[in-house]
């Protein structure tokens, strides 16, 4: 009985550790549902404005306008800033390389080791809790209806 018990458990664990995995395909999926939904309340928000000030359809294209103005000036500096961010990357990669340099002639080879191991175990630590902050952020699905 123990060794079905424990047979279903490893089993039920290994499917569950297989439906975590995403392809490609799925961000692709997931990253045209969020503009989606983006798009949706946009114009939710623009409806909801026309409606609270009572604007005119001139004053609605204006105001449209003005927000897409907005969405692509961001996109711009996103981009802009994007490129400032790879090479911070690349020099903090630099840094790095120099200190495991430094740190390989101060040290003794275990001692080295240790801290290679160490470091290695930090950054686990650092990537779970990573991973558990961003489980948390994530909306829980309850069916349950916004309404306002």
């Amino acid at each position: 009985m123990k060794k079905l018990v424990l047979a279903i458990a490893f089993i039920g664990m290994g499917s569950f550790a297989m439906a975590q995995q995403t392809t490609p395909q799925d961000r692709e999926a997931r990253r045209a549902e969020m503009q989606q939904k983006m798009q949706q309340k946009e114009q939710e928000h623009l409806a909801q404005m026309q409606k609270d000030l009572n604007l005119n359809q001139s004053q609605v294209a204006q105001v449209k306008a003005l927000q897409e103005k907005r969405k692509s000036e961001m996109k711009a500096e996103f981009e802009k800033h994007k490129m400032d961010r790879q090479a911070k990357m690349e020099e903090m990669k630099v840094k790095r390389a120099q200190m495991d340099t430094d740190m390989k002639q101060i040290l003794t080879p275990q001692q080295y080791d240790k801290w290679q191991a160490d470091r290695k175990a930090k950054m686990e630590e650092r990537k779970v809790a990573m991973k558990d902050r961003k489980m948390m952020k994530k909306p829980m699905n309850t069916g349950a209806v916004e309404t306002k």
